[in-house]
């Protein structure tokens, strides 16, 4: 197995201000340092400033946590980020996401969605993945479903996540289950 191109801090000599943030980390909901997380860690303040940010969007965000992962998914399979993948696939599911829509989703494919702001979320998400500006109707649909602060934290949640798949393509490293990939 080769080694990530950027190396994972050793959780057992980490410096006091790392091992504040691991701690805090492996208290709250994630319950363990990995991921991105663990590679922010190089950065002890960017690592709880973000890890913050993560926990408001599973914690505080208004946004269903359904609609949550079917953004966070497509922008693990816009960026091709199998962790990212491999991690929310399962809460997807669990938070009321079909297999079906996550395995189109896995293929490029547009869902068939059946679930009300399903498909609003998605025409937003696609439209901000695709890096242009909102299309009018599209924004104005979206704030009609999830209001302006939805609107406002689903923006935040597409980044937020575009910065861990960042990290996470930058460094390669391998998933949980010791493969490399999940999206070929």
């Amino acid at each position: 197995m080769s080694r990530p191109r950027i190396s994972l801090p050793d959780l057992d000599k980490l410096s006091t201000d790392q091992q504040r943030v691991a701690d805090a980390v492996a208290a709250g909901p994630r319950g363990e340092v990995r991921g991105p997380v663990r590679l922010w860690l190089h950065s002890s303040e960017l690592a709880d400033r973000a890890q913050k940010l993560g926990e408001f969007f599973r914690l505080g965000t208004i946004v269903p946590q359904r609609i949550c992962e079917l953004v966070i998914l497509m922008t693990a399979r816009h960026y091709n980020c199998d962790y990212i993948w491999f991690n929310h696939s399962r809460m997807a599911l669990k938070r009321g996401l079909s297999a079906e829509t996550i395995e189109r989703l896995r293929r490029g494919q547009v869902p068939n969605f059946d679930q009300p702001g399903d498909s609003t979320a998605y025409d937003f998400a696609t439209a901000v993945l695709r890096g242009g500006k909102v299309p009018d109707p599209v924004l104005e649909s979206a704030i009609a479903v999830f209001g302006e602060r939805g609107v406002v934290e689903l923006g935040a949640l597409i980044g937020h996540y575009h910065s861990g798949a960042i990290v996470l393509s930058v460094s390669d490293i391998v998933l949980p289950d010791g493969s490399r990939s999940c999206l070929d």
